[in-house]
């Protein structure tokens, strides 16, 4: 049962040729990330035929000021927010949610690298068990605010 649920903004479904994010390859990559995580006896971690990844972007958003700290900063106002929730059945090992939660952050941070150099975007990855057992984090939208 690991579902992989991703919300996002729609501003990120522009053309790929203009930037956008290609999100049904993110699902893909995502997937391949979870079904090559290994346990401490080196067994697959999540069941094949189990594993899925959906990604749906958010009718409606409102993030931070608006854009105008983007804007006074040189980046731009258009921001942009992934929400990645995976929830996974209970029995594995603290290792494993490290494991899991470190495979599917390297993944998102380098598929929107060129995005979080260019414009201000949040992107939070969480692993679920019953309770949040992984809270991983990359922005380049809070410095703005955390500017002292």
């Amino acid at each position: 049962m690991p579902h992989l649920v991703i919300l996002y903004t729609p501003n990120l479904d522009r053309a790929v040729s203009e930037g956008g994010a290609d999100m049904g390859a993110l699902c893909r990559t995502l997937c391949g990330a979870m079904l090559a995580v290994r346990d401490e006896a080196d067994r697959q971690v999540f069941p094949t035929g189990g594993t899925r990844v959906f990604a749906y972007p958010a009718a409606h958003s409102a993030i931070a000021d608006g854009g105008a700290a983007g804007i006074a900063a040189g980046q731009g106002g258009d921001y942009a927010f992934v929400y990645m929730n995976l929830r996974m059945a209970k029995g594995r090992s603290a290792l494993t949610h490290q494991r899991v939660g470190d495979a599917l952050q390297a993944v998102v941070k380098a598929h929107f690298a060129a995005q979080l150099a260019a414009r201000p975007i949040g992107i939070t990855v969480q692993v679920d068990e019953g309770h949040e057992v992984f809270d991983g984090k990359t922005s380049s939208l809070h410095p703005l605010f955390n500017r002292g």
